[in-house]
């Protein structure tokens, strides 16, 4: 059933509805000049003929594009509308609304310039090519909202083929939010990660980054359920991506469905949907975590939750410990951008994730084991990390 549309000078303006459509309408952003163009002197400075001897002396030393052009400060959010915050694909003017509202919280919250671009193509080697072809104009690629298995081989192409940072925050932002969490979560119960055996609900792009980076974080033990149950070495049916991530997890050697992967286990991580019985949630150890982070809907609601968990986390902002990308991506490409960096590492993410965790590391509560989009220390801390290990391994420019 398409949305019901209703213009807001006909209805109540206490009415959610009708502020979101009023909010949206005309759009959330714009461009705007950082010079003036007051006079004559102005415009031959800004355009011609003074921008010549800019365009001549990039074309003599390519480089000087970072000094005198915005591209070291521009990000290009990338989407082809398949896979759109829980709405699925819905196509690329749909998806324009989300593409629109993350070029505006990398502003806000990373001082990141971004502009929105939604493909009318879904081939991987259309989206490739067509990235390929825009990238003299960014200093970073954001990819956005593009499903399942496709976005693992675009994202692989992309940083191959160009050399600034490419970034699935689908992937990884999650990943690294959700890391640094489970980094906090284990210190309020005086654990190490080390310690933990966790279960992720979701075998899709989130699903299959936080796995690996909790391998890379030194995780005791990590299984992966799709649909099929768990994920694991030998498994008839598994892709590429499937196998390889059964390869490094389910040290365990777990078989069988979600419900039984759960038992015993000391971390649910959903990102996937659904609802998890409450029966199989009371398997789990003796103050277990709990990230349910499906929206609306956890896949364990927090009132079922508490009853067994010791930190209870979701992808929603109306309950404490929001497992929200925002925390991630503004400081990591703001912190790429600042060293002109040609990737994000593994190691840039780890170092963006301990940031993260340790913003509130004197603050920590079972209720605050992350800290707020709005926390100010944020971006700064996040920023500061992922240059300093760009630098460490080698990716940066200057």
């Amino acid at each position: 059933m398409a949305a019901e549309i209703i213009h807001p000078s006909t209805q109540d303006t206490d009415d959610p509805v009708d502020a979101v459509f009023a909010l949206h309408r005309g759009g959330k952003m714009e461009v705007r000049a950082t010079v003036p163009v007051r006079d004559a002197d102005d415009l031959s400075l800004a355009y011609t003929p003074g921008v010549a001897r800019v365009c001549t002396a990039i074309a003599e030393q390519p480089e000087l594009v970072n000094d005198y052009t915005w591209k070291s400060n521009v990000v290009a959010v990338v989407t082809d509308g398949t896979a759109v915050l829980g709405l699925g694909d819905i196509g690329p003017e749909a998806s324009l609304p989300v593409m629109e509202g993350k070029a505006i919280l990398f502003k806000q919250f990373g001082g990141v310039d971004a502009v929105p671009i939604a493909l009318a193509c879904t081939e991987v080697d259309e989206i490739v090519e067509t990235v390929v072809r825009l990238a003299p104009s960014f200093g970073g690629v954001n990819l956005e909202d593009i499903s399942a298995p496709r976005c693992f081989e675009i994202e692989r192409r992309l940083q191959d083929a160009l050399d600034i940072p490419i970034f699935h925050d689908d992937q990884h932002g999650t990943a690294i939010v959700t890391t640094a969490a489970l980094w906090n979560a284990a210190k309020v119960t005086g654990r190490e990660i080390g310690e933990l055996r966790a279960v992720i609900s979701g075998a899709g792009a989130a699903g299959i980054a936080i796995a690996k980076m909790l391998v890379a974080a030194g995780i005791g033990d990590v299984s992966v359920c799709d649909r099929r149950g768990v994920v694991y070495e030998g498994r008839g049916d598994l892709t590429d991506v499937k196998a390889e991530i059964a390869g490094i997890t389910n040290k365990a050697g777990l078989k069988g469905s979600l419900a039984d992967a759960l038992n015993g286990a000391d971390v649910f991580i959903g990102v996937s949907g659904g609802t998890v019985p409450e029966e199989a949630v009371a398997t789990m150890a003796k103050d277990c975590f709990i990230f349910a982070m499906a929206n609306p809907n956890p896949e364990i609601h927090p009132e079922v939750a508490h009853k067994y968990a010791a930190v209870v986390a979701t992808g929603r902002s109306d309950f404490p410990n929001q497992i929200n990308n925002v925390l991630a991506f503004p400081g990591i490409f703001a912190g790429a951008l600042q060293v002109r960096a040609t990737r994000i590492t593994e190691g840039m993410k780890l170092a963006a994730a301990q940031a993260l965790a340790a913003v509130v590391a004197d603050e920590l509560t079972a209720q605050k084991v992350i800290p707020s989009p709005f926390d100010e220390r944020v971006a700064p801390a996040v920023t500061k990390a992922v240059a300093e290990a760009a630098r460490a391994e080698g990716v940066a420019r200057r």
